[in-house]
């Protein structure tokens, strides 16, 4: 493995860049993404900044996940986040020494589950209906 053994900022920006180059080409996740970003040099930049924010602690990203994520839930379905975190996970095994690649895995498993609990669940943990989802869909889609 001769990835880069420490997270840093321009170890964020390359991952980042390549990460996300195979999201858009995608089959399942592109199509998402593709549609929902207008501007990916300025996307890219921010998604930088959130995960400079994430693993360096830079307070760089400003920005607002959950509401994000949630303009596009007609669209999104836990399945994708697995999708997601396959890719990543290959990129960041790619692209990053074991530890790094290990530390920025651990950290994407952590805020997929939270985006997934905030979109999906209801406090009471049960799972979003169907027909609501599909109502949602109607209204945004």
């Amino acid at each position: 493995m001769n990835g880069l053994s420490r997270i840093d900022e321009r170890g964020l920006q390359s991952l980042v860049e390549a990460f996300y180059a195979r999201v858009r080409a995608d089959a399942e996740l592109g199509p998402i993404f593709n549609d929902a970003v207008l501007d990916w040099p300025e996307h890219l930049k921010k998604l930088t900044a959130f995960w400079s924010s994430v693993m360096l602690a830079s307070g760089r990203y400003k920005g607002q996940p959950v509401a994000a994520h949630q303009r596009h839930m007609a669209r999104i379905s836990p399945e994708l986040f697995d999708r997601w975190l396959l890719l990543w996970r290959q990129a960041t095994d790619e692209m990053m020494a074991a530890n790094a690649a290990a530390a920025l895995q651990a950290k994407a498993a952590q805020i997929a589950e939270s985006l997934q609990l905030a979109m999906f669940f209801r406090l009471s943990r049960d799972p979003v209906p169907d027909e609501d989802r599909q109502e949602g869909k109607a209204r945004h889609g």
